[in-house]
């Protein structure tokens, strides 16, 4: 089920593992599985993927990778199937995501020639990638599209628990969530604070914007690992940056405002 309106749907690169997760999330569809399980599940999937890359098996490192990146699409999907938004699942998610892929690159620093401090680098670099992916996206999906009403452009403030869910919960959530990735969203926001005014962002800005989706930075480190290019992954996403400065500079210049 997408999260787009027909004309607004673009090719997604980071979101390749969705018609697997989809099929998965409908074979849960009238089982007692939530989505707050399909997130615990793919959080075991990255903690076997750390395992490997440890233990030098990179090829199997890969394949766990991507395997949880296809799970974590198949929480929202099966929230969706199953009519059950949530706040909780949404910041769970998140929470899992950003400290999963702390580890993964902790743990390639160990068994690499990486230097501490430049694998942070990475770290705060994947995170902001991401975050310039989501903060577009979100504006496409609440702006132009409708959107899912759990994904706000600017979380700011503690939203009200769905029906089906603790409000401690959440609140407990999201301020994990703010600690963990305001400083990532202020950036990005400081970079750019007009885009929110866009009138539109065409399919393909859209889809060049995708190569910074977690989905597909995952599969790039799955890719690296798999062809045992261990050493030039940390280095990699440092660089990888500098299509911050591209992608918002097409925005600013090429894509109008109201």
């Amino acid at each position: 089920m997408s999260k787009l309106a027909a004309q607004d749907k673009f090719v997604d690169l980071s979101d390749y593992g969705r018609p697997l997760a989809t099929l998965f999330a409908n074979q849960l569809k009238t089982t007692r599985f939530t989505p707050i399980h399909v997130t615990f599940l793919f959080g075991i999937s990255g903690l076997i993927a750390i395992y490997c890359i440890l233990n030098a098996h990179y090829f199997f490192a890969g394949f766990f990778i991507i395997l949880k990146s296809i799970i974590d699409a198949a929480d929202g999907e099966l929230s969706r199937v199953k009519n059950t938004p949530s706040y909780t699942g949404r910041y769970l998610d998140s929470v899992f995501d950003i400290i999963l892929n702390f580890m993964f690159l902790m743990s390639i620093c160990y068994v690499s020639e990486a230097t501490f401090l430049w694998t942070l680098f990475a770290f705060a670099a994947i995170q902001l990638q991401g975050t310039l992916y989501n903060y577009y996206y979100v504006i496409l999906r609440n702006n132009l599209a409708g959107g899912d009403s759990t994904s706000q452009i600017f979380e700011r403030k503690t939203p009200i628990a769905f029906p089906n869910e603790n409000q401690k919960s959440v609140n407990t959530l999201f301020k994990l969530y703010l600690i963990l990735y305001g400083i990532f969203d202020r950036i990005i926001y400081s970079l750019d604070k007009e885009a929110f005014r866009a009138k539109s962002f065409p399919n393909w800005f859209m889809t060049f914007l995708s190569i910074y989706g977690l989905g597909f930075q995952l599969l790039i480190i799955a890719i690296m690992l798999s062809m045992h290019l261990i050493e030039y992954i940390v280095p990699f996403f440092v660089f990888y940056s500098i299509f911050i400065v591209v992608l918002i500079g097409i925005r600013k210049i090429n894509l109008s405002l109201e």
